[in-house]
């Protein structure tokens, strides 16, 4: 990490193994869950959850096991019981297609209401979910939004074109390749160059795109750092160490 990324991120490793970092002046921790924690407003983002891309496999013939939102609910409530969040703010594509609110199940559908109860609750739309979201607007927890101010940030679902400051963004979901133990190792990332974000896809069945493809490094004007997630801690690797 040059000096210049260095002191605009401010990185500093957390007790809980996560990465914590500065955002537009905007003090947050990485979380190895792949969850962003905006910690002067008690925020917990995460992105791109795609519940019950399991079962829209499914109902087209392609059997993938049918557990993943429930892999992604526990994951994300784990997140919740550990940092008692005052708002959840979930960063669009949510869900996976316009029918995945009514495939639920009911127990997973019963969740959210639970997870949501007593904390602002926040569906940012996706391009998956924008139609399962508008049909769905008294039946879900929460409010629905295009985009959402927090602070110094700019919460949306796609990364937009150009200097964006503050601006925190899922969609792409970023993953970093890195050699290791004489084989590649590939993980979800955040990539932050500490004036904007695009945070990993927090869903179990979710792929990933490599950050140095153009949709993502051509975000960037300088190379950014490269936080990939571990199951203790989050990595931070510099830009010319991925593989």
């Amino acid at each position: 990490m040059n000096a210049a990324l260095r002191t605009l991120l401010s990185p500093a490793r957390c007790p809980s193994g996560g990465l914590r970092v500065s955002i537009e002046g905007e003090p947050c921790v990485l979380r190895c869950s792949g969850a962003l924690w905006v910690l002067n407003h008690r925020t917990l983002i995460a992105a791109d959850l795609h519940l019950e891309k399991g079962s829209a496999f499914a109902a087209r013939g392609q059997m993938l096991p049918p557990y993943d939102s429930r892999a992604t609910l526990d994951r994300l409530e784990a997140e919740i019981d550990a940092l008692q969040p005052a708002a959840v703010v979930l960063l669009g594509d949510s869900f996976h297609d316009a029918k995945s609110i009514g495939r639920m199940a009911p127990d997973d559908r019963a969740r959210l209401d639970r997870l949501a109860a007593g904390r602002d609750w926040v569906w940012l739309e996706g391009n998956h979910d924008i139609a399962a979201l508008a049909g769905s607007l008294d039946a879900l927890p929460g409010e629905v939004v295009e985009t959402l101010s927090l602070g110094s940030l700019n919460l949306i679902h796609e990364p937009q074109p150009g200097v964006q400051p503050g601006e925190i963004a899922g969609h792409l979901h970023p993953a970093a390749r890195v050699a290791a133990h004489g084989r590649g190792v590939r993980r979800p990332a955040f990539v932050t160059d500490g004036r904007r974000a695009v945070l990993p896809a927090f869903g179990a069945f979710t792929g990933g795109l490599d950050v140095r493809d153009p949709a993502i490094a051509g975000l960037f004007g300088e190379p950014p750092l490269a936080a990939a997630l571990g199951e203790r801690r989050v990595h931070a690797l510099p830009w010319d160490r991925l593989s």
